[in-house]
Parts: C-alpha cells; sequence; structure tokens
C-alpha cells in the first residue's frame, strides 16, 4: 500500500533540507539567507519602576484648598416652634446658619526650581487658600498666577526657602498608544501614590472642553490625582492628569490626561500674562458628513466645514465665504473640524498664516493674520420655539417641513434679530427628513446649496430644480438662535 506523504516542515526548514541533500548528491549549492517573517516586537516591562519613582516623586505636590460657603436655609426646620422635633434636627444637621468652611484635596507638579506648580484649575476654582504640601512633607502658601477654564489649567507659586526639584515637559507627539508611563499623586487624600500603565488611546474627545484632545491610559488614576503629572520612561511629562471614566467613582482603567504638547503653550502664557491669548481667525466651522461630502460634492469628509464668519474678523478681511472648506492651516493638514480651533488657539495672536481651502471643488489658499479670540464670542442659542405657526406659506413635503416668509409678525413670534434674512421653519413633520436633522420651528434657512433664499417659493424651486437634476441630498445653510450651520437633508 502506497502512502502519501505530507511534508510539515515550515518552509524556512524545507529550504535547508533541500541544501543539505543536494549537497550529500555532490551539486554546488550557494548559501542563501533565510529571512524569517517580520515580528513587530514589544518593549518588556521594567523590572521595576523604584528608580523612576525615587526621582520622580519630590517633584510632585499634594495641594490643599479652602474655601467659605454661605450659610443655606434651615433644612428640615420648616417645623412649628413648639414642635419638640426641632431641637432633634438642630442636633442632627448641626447650626446650619453659619458660614462652612470646605475643603478639597488635589495634585500638582512643580516646573521650575522657584516654585512655579502646574494643576489642574478645577483643584484650585473658587478656593480662598491654597495649600502646597511638598514630598518631605512641608507645606507653604501658593498664590494663584493664572488659570484657564477652557484646557481645565493654572499655575501656582510658592516661595521656598531653598531650590525644589523640578521635572520637565516632554513631546507628547512622541508619544506612542501603548507606550509604558507613570501617575504620580494624591488619590483621595491618601498623600503621594504611584501608578503605572499604557497609553491606551490618543486624541479623545470627552466633551470637557472646546480644545479637548486627550490622552488615555489605564495608570489607575483616582479622586485626588487631579493636576498630577503623567510620566513617559524618561522621567519627563506628557500629560496632565485631569478627569476619569468611572460608574463607581474609583478607577475602571480609563483614566484622560492632557497632553503636554497643549498644557506647555497654556502654562507659558499664564506665567507671562496672568492669562491665556490665544489666535483667533474668526470662523465657526463644522464637521463634515458623509452626506455633508456628498450634497456638496467633496471629494471625502474630512476637512473642516466653515458654517459661520465673524463680520470684520481676520478671516472675513481675508475673503473667505461661508462653505469654503478649510484643508490646511500654516501648511498642517486639517483632517476633522477638531483639529482646527486646537491649532489656531496654540497660534500667536498676529501671526500671518496661510490657509489652503477647497471652494466648489477648487483649490484656493488666502493668507490670514490672527487676532485674539475674544472671551465673549460664543452666543448663546435659543431655547424653546414655539410649535404652532400664525400662518402657514408653503409645504416642502420633499424635506418634511413648512416654511414662511420672515415678516414682522414672525420676527415677533420666533425672536428674530432685525438682520436675521431667509425663510423660517414654521412646522415640522415628524417623519420627515428635517425631523431627522433636529431642524424645528423657529430655525430659518438661509441657503439652499449655497443659494440664497429670501421666500418659501424660493425653496420649493430650488428643492424641486435639485431633485430633477438628481441630487439626492439638499445642503441647507440653518441659522438657530445666531448660529450657522449646514444641514444635509436627504430628498424624500
Amino acid at each position: 500500500m502506497a502512502f502519501r506523504m505530507f511534508n510539515i516542515l515550515s518552509p524556512a526548514k524545507r529550504a535547508v533540507s533541500r541544501a543539505l541533500l543536494l549537497s550529500a548528491l555532490g551539486f554546488g549549492v550557494t548559501a542563501t539567507p533565510i529571512l524569517a517573517p517580520s515580528v513587530a516586537m514589544a518593549r518588556p516591562a521594567p523590572d521595576s519602576f523604584a528608580d523612576l519613582a525615587d526621582k520622580l516623586l519630590p517633584t510632585v505636590v499634594n495641594i490643599a484648598t479652602t474655601q467659605t460657603l454661605k450659610a443655606g436655609p434651615q433644612v428640615g426646620l420648616n417645623l412649628p416652634e413648639d414642635s419638640p422635633l426641632r431641637d432633634l434636627f438642630k442636633d442632627f444637621l448641626g447650626p446650619q446658619s453659619a458660614p462652612r468652611h470646605v475643603t478639597s484635596l488635589g495634585s500638582g507638579f512643580i516646573i521650575d526650581p522657584s516654585g512655579l506648580v502646574v494643576t489642574n484649575n478645577h483643584v484650585i476654582e473658587g478656593a480662598e487658600e491654597i495649600t502646597v504640601t511638598l514630598n518631605d512633607g512641608t507645606s507653604l502658601p501658593a498664590k494663584l498666577i493664572g488659570r484657564d477654564d477652557k484646557t481645565d489649567l493654572a499655575l501656582l507659586k510658592v516661595n521656598p526657602k531653598k531650590p525644589l526639584p523640578a521635572t520637565r515637559w516632554d513631546d507628547s507627539d512622541k508619544s506612542r498608544i501603548g507606550d509604558w508611563v507613570v501617575a504620580i499623586g494624591n488619590p483621595f487624600g491618601l498623600g503621594s501614590t504611584v501608578t503605572a500603565g499604557i497609553i491606551s488611546a490618543r486624541n479623545r474627545d470627552i466633551a470637557a472642553g472646546p480644545y479637548d484632545d486627550f490622552i488615555q491610559t489605564d495608570a489607575p488614576i483616582n479622586r485626588g490625582n487631579s493636576g498630577g503629572p503623567l510620566f513617559d520612561m524618561n522621567g519627563a511629562v506628557i500629560g496632565v492628569n485631569t478627569a476619569i471614566f468611572s460608574p463607581s467613582g474609583g478607577s475602571v482603567g480609563i483614566g484622560f490626561s492632557i497632553p503636554s504638547d497643549v498644557a506647555r503653550i497654556v502654562i507659558d502664557q499664564l506665567h507671562k500674562y496672568g492669562q491665556v491669548r490665544r489666535g483667533w481667525m474668526g470662523v465657526r466651522v463644522q464637521a463634515v458628513s458623509q452626506d455633508l461630502a456628498e450634497g456638496m460634492g467633496l471629494p471625502n469628509a474630512s476637512g473642516a466645514l466653515v458654517a459661520n464668519i465673524s463680520a470684520n474678523g481676520p478671516a472675513a478681511k481675508s475673503g473667505m465665504h461661508n462653505g469654503d472648506l478649510i484643508v490646511k492651516f500654516d501648511g498642517r493638514a486639517i483632517p476633522d473640524s477638531r483639529a482646527l480651533p486646537r491649532l489656531v488657539s496654540e497660534t500667536p495672536v498676529g501671526k500671518k498664516v496661510t490657509i489652503d481651502f477647497l471652494r466648489n471643488g477648487k483649490p484656493m489658499s488666502v493668507q490670514v493674520t490672527l487676532g485674539r479670540l475674544p472671551e465673549d464670542n460664543v452666543s448663546a442659542a435659543k431655547k424653546n420655539a414655539p410649535q404652532s405657526p400664525q400662518h402657514k406659506v408653503s409645504k416642502g413635503s420633499r424635506l418634511g417641513m413648512t416654511v414662511a416668509q420672515i415678516d414682522n409678525a414672525a420676527r415677533a413670534k420666533y425672536h428674530l434679530g432685525k438682520d436675521v434674512i431667509g425663510v423660517v421653519v414654521t412646522d415640522v413633520d415628524p417623519n420627515g427628513p428635517a425631523a431627522e436633522k433636529n431642524i424645528r420651528p423657529g430655525d430659518v434657512i438661509v441657503e439652499l446649496q449655497n443659494q440664497a433664499v429670501h421666500t418659501p417659493d424660493d425653496v420649493a424651486k430650488r428643492v424641486e430644480a435639485d431633485a430633477k437634476s438628481g441630487k439626492k441630498v439638499e445642503v441647507v445653510l440653518l441659522n438657530r438662535g445666531g448660529e450657522l450651520a449646514f444641514v444635509p437633508l436627504r430628498l424624500s
């Protein structure tokens, strides 16, 4: 009986066996290097973090703050004067008529031997007294140099008798997912505590502020760690520990740190000016969805779409328009709408930068001299719009909404300013495209497909023409409470 033989050797071993066989038979064989498959090699975990901890612990401080809460109402004492329960509630709740002193704890780290300390803004916000405790137990009163609520950072100053051990910043952009990191802080007020982990993710947006770009780590971080440093294996700061995701209140391995590349710029300005001076273009941008990209004929869903331009702002003076798609800022690519505000804010006021953008698919560029970001440049959106109109003029059946011309009655009913132009939405079909995109009564349609509309007939004619031409998506420029945004509506 014949047996079928299967060669179970690896390709490399088969090559060696063949070479040996040919050599044994007297054939000349030229040696050929055998290349092993490329394998990603992970750096091994350190045998110990002890040497690194010894070096870093003196640079990390504990921060205690005190503030006075005003007297509150007499909770539980809304009883008749002769009720025996009044004394019971007084004994249990204490004298609530007196102000209360509240203490909170956090962390920080020294960045200069003269006594400059970095922490989170939320650690010291509202504090009347701030005390910094060094690793050797020395307590020093601290002065607030400056704070920034947009990035949740603050800079303190203590006056030590001798130079303090200080740490240094490192380039957080060089840090990679999977790199080892060490967090040091004051969790739950226990005192200096060292934990280790890896970088779990980059560029996290947790809706904490307008410039979110967090490093995510699984190094255990708990309450009290706020303001403490996240170190790399070189002993340099790559992040400021700021937030955790935790259903229970304790660490579940999801912590967030402000990257050092963001923190360093903010802290430098707080040190120099006592406040942050951010660059300003005078544009409001929005993300580009697949529907918007299709409706506007864009090559892909990337870049930052200009939804509104501030009058007399830097972008307006340069000739930019609503609907321009910004793809580069000062030579740096803009992958999405989140990237542009961060880059602009980090750029010095007064610097002239090149903006590359697409207008109706055509590449263009302009020079923009950045101004300074006004602190009150965010307008409040209107909250409660009426649900039923005084009059209905045109039913936009393909868009799933009713629109009306803006007259004096409409301006009064929907609280529209004199400078608001377009047509006002008066009713929305709950099962139509407009409802799907959260359009509601009181919203104003300014443009359709980059064409201004002034009457309901303008809307009807534009939509019907686009539908007949084969368009699947109608791009609406919407004004809600003074804020403009492009909204893609699929034609039904």
